[in-house]
């Protein structure tokens, strides 16, 4: 009799749906284009695997960053799934953060582009996986170029930018030369500002670890930014990062732009973009020297050593930046609209190369940026577009602050570098680079 009540109750707990609960990954991930389709296609996951369950949440970049820095710093445990970058990659790795990438054959890690793996590697060992790599790049209008007689070089410089937003600023009918990142945050306005401060000479930090804000290039590069702003911009560009950016862009309102070469897909696709059809891309402009002109970036899939879900998130993290993933959305929006610059085999995809005009700008962008010598004079840190040192976060969210303030008006630029300068040098000696 017990035997026939015990198997009685095994059937009553497997129809409820007890016996084989599913584990539910929580996923943090940026609002961004590539992401929002990725969860879109989070049905074919689930039925591969029909005991994990997938729980998105999706935040603003800025937001993101604060909310998986608290998290993983205070063990919180929240998330199963962090979507993080470069910066954080190595750090939180050498603080045992991380778990490492279990990856297999099937994988292919080896087909990771040199500069992803390399970038989100510590010890020799993967600890975050790529979604989608980034350079930066000059997306312009080709059409408005030709209409005033304008040859874009293959790497124009800055004045020559200037040049051709000052011909194609058009206001009164809703074109402005040229829309730029404004708004502040170190992986927002300081990102793009970092490339015009690197091109111009500059440095964050000199060998010594002194803060280099107050030097000649840094003056050079914010004043040409905030006059080329203030001069050829769209109005309150200094709440505008790549989303506002893409936006706009996508609208018809941006003769020019200068962003992560991630936005070329979309900026092409006639699906979102009114000018799909006009738009041409060139290498990142430079100034006194090509170094550390256009930056390198990777949104990538990691998982928080607090996360007590490590195999579904293990699992999760192969589907989602395999090559097989970068085929299903081939098959389900086209090869114009797969992630990109993670993999050599999407490169070598004729199929690829034919859908996107842009793959040899991007690929060309991402294989020149190099994070281990980005900077005229000999730096210390590792980065192009940030220095990959934990203070870095507090110093370039103040920084970017300051630059913002400057654009808008409420600072003049010697006003905000000098207060960058401070507030940088505050840190740094408080964390003990130098007394």
């Amino acid at each position: 009799m017990k035997r026939f009540l015990k198997a009685g109750l095994a059937l009553a707990i497997a129809g409820t749906g007890l016996a084989h609960a599913a584990t539910e990954l929580v996923i943090a991930t940026v609002n961004n284009g590539h992401m929002i389709e990725m969860q879109k296609l989070t049905k074919f996951f689930e039925q591969a695997n029909p005991d994990i369950k997938l729980k998105w949440v999706t935040l603003e970049e800025g937001t993101l960053r604060q909310r998986v820095t608290t998290d993983i710093a205070t063990k919180g445990g929240q998330f199963d799934v962090m979507t993080i970058g470069m910066y954080e990659t190595p750090i939180w790795a050498k603080k045992g953060w991380l778990i490492p990438i279990a990856t297999d054959a099937a994988y292919d890690v080896d087909d990771l582009l040199p500069a992803m793996r390399n970038g989100l590697s510590a010890d020799g060992k993967l600890y975050a996986a790529p979604f989608y790599g980034e350079s930066s790049m000059l997306m312009y209008r080709k059409d408005l170029a030709d209409k005033v007689g304008f040859k874009m070089p293959d790497q124009p410089t800055w004045t020559q930018v200037k040049e051709l937003a000052g011909k194609v600023h058009d206001p009164k009918n809703g074109v402005y030369g040229i829309c730029l990142r404004g708004k502040p945050g170190w992986g927002d306005n300081m990102a793009l500002l970092t490339t015009m401060v690197n091109t111009n000479g500059g440095q964050w930090f000199d060998t010594s670890w002194k803060p280099q804000i107050d030097s000649k290039p840094w003056h050079d590069a914010i004043s040409f930014y905030v006059d080329l702003m203030k001069s050829y911009g769209p109005p309150g560009a200094s709440a505008n990062s790549f989303n506002e950016n893409l936006a706009l862009f996508n609208e018809g309102k941006c003769g020019m732009w200068v962003d992560a070469t991630i936005a070329a897909s979309f900026v092409s696709d006639p699906k979102q973009s009114r000018v799909a059809d006009k738009v041409a891309f060139a290498q990142a402009p430079v100034a006194v020297t090509p170094k550390g002109a256009n930056w390198l970036w990777a949104w990538a899939l990691a998982i928080p050593a607090g996360s007590q879900k490590v195999d579904a998130a293990q699992t999760f993290i192969k589907w989602a930046t395999s090559k097989d993933y970068i085929n299903l959305v081939a098959k389900e929006e086209g090869w114009g609209s797969v992630p990109t610059g993670t993999r050599k085999s999407t490169y070598a995809n004729p199929e690829f190369v034919k859908a996107a005009r842009f793959a040899e700008a991007e690929k060309k962008a991402i294989d020149t940026a190099n994070p281990n010598d980005s900077t005229l004079p000999k730096s210390p840190y590792v980065g192009v577009q940030y220095a990959a040192i934990p203070e870095f976060q507090a110093i370039g969210v103040a920084v970017g602050q300051q630059m913002s303030a400057a654009l808008s008006g409420k600072v003049t630029v010697d006003q905000a570098l000098k207060t960058s300068q401070t507030t940088a040098e505050r840190e740094m000696k408080k964390a003990g680079y130098y007394k």
